[in-house]
């Protein structure tokens, strides 16, 4: 039996003076999932964040939280959601614990032991008593990660969590995303210029372009698809012509001597036999690993990602 949705939004649209800056995005997302959201600049890629968490109103359309709307039921839609917009907003002056205290007396629910879980969970055990103007900007964002999820939230919304982390607070970060969606629970909505760090991260992608959503799809299906290859060879062009002569493979030269096609269902064996009885001395050859980065740039035709 499938779970109930955590994120609907349905047909959302935004027009801000008279120009559409999102174009009827739908999405459906379910407990435990990671899910990235991409875009170019200028996409609409935040502006559907400000829907979601009911800092602008839609144009057109519809955001529901585990089945409330934000429209109409803010208050029940919002108390099920944890987020970092931009960037942490907290008290400088106030130590990371003070900062913690005072946000969990506005919600009775919170425990002590409870702050004491997340201030593990985040990493900051050795300098939460510390002042926060101290912090660097990537303890903030621990800090500021912390505070998102004291409540225990269905759907955490993270925009550009990992700036300011280095490559150590990066790993750390994905293992306690992944922590959080598949040991507790939430449903993680991840707006990120990293793609690497998103197909590390996430089960589901969706890339939106000029406020529309060109492509969601899952993870493991965009890198499975690996028949991408590369020759390298001593006569790129004969190649190129004997393999849409003989096999119908449309190959394009990457650099001198080098050629790549998608072969399909071809076994790689007799090409290369084949290519091989045909005169031509072949250095090597091998899968082109096919990332989130190739269909990213594939899709938005190589438009900048902020």
């Amino acid at each position: 039996m499938q779970q109930a949705p955590v994120l609907e939004l349905t047909n959302l649209r935004k027009t801000i003076k008279g120009k559409a800056i999102v174009k009827g995005v739908d999405l459906t997302l379910y407990p435990s999932q990671i899910f990235g959201f991409l875009g170019p600049n200028g996409a609409g890629k935040t502006t559907t964040i400000r829907m979601i968490v009911g800092l602008i109103k839609p144009t057109e359309g519809s955001v529901r939280i585990c089945g409330y709307s934000v429209t109409k039921e803010f208050v029940k839609a919002l108390s099920n959601v944890g987020c970092i917009i931009e960037s942490p907003d907290m008290y400088k002056y106030l130590t990371g614990m003070e900062n913690l205290l005072q946000f969990a007396a506005m919600n009775k629910t919170i425990s002590q032991q409870r702050v004491k879980d997340v201030v593990e969970m985040v990493g900051l055990q050795h300098r939460v008593n510390d002042k926060v103007s101290t912090y660097s900007l990537g303890m903030r964002q621990r800090l500021g990660i912390a505070q998102a999820i004291i409540a225990k939230p269905k759907l955490l919304i993270l925009d550009e969590p990992t700036n300011g982390l280095d490559p150590a607070g990066i790993t750390e970060f994905r293992t306690l995303i992944r922590k959080l969606a598949y040991e507790e629970g939430m449903t993680v909505f991840v707006s990120s210029h990293l793609l690497l760090e998103i197909q590390q991260m996430c089960d589901i992608v969706s890339i939106i372009k000029q406020g529309s959503v060109i492509k969601t799809a899952h993870v493991q299906e965009i890198l499975k698809h690996n028949d991408a290859i590369e020759w390298q060879l001593n006569a790129p062009d004969k190649a190129i012509t004997l393999l849409r002569d003989h096999w119908q493979i449309e190959a394009v030269q990457l650099k001198k001597n080098t050629i790549c096609a998608d072969i399909g269902q071809h076994p790689l064996d007799k090409l290369n036999e084949f290519l091989i009885r045909e005169g031509l001395a072949l250095t090597y050859c091998s899968a082109k690993q096919t990332t989130l980065e190739d269909l990213f740039l594939d899709l938005t035709e190589g438009d900048e990602i902020v």
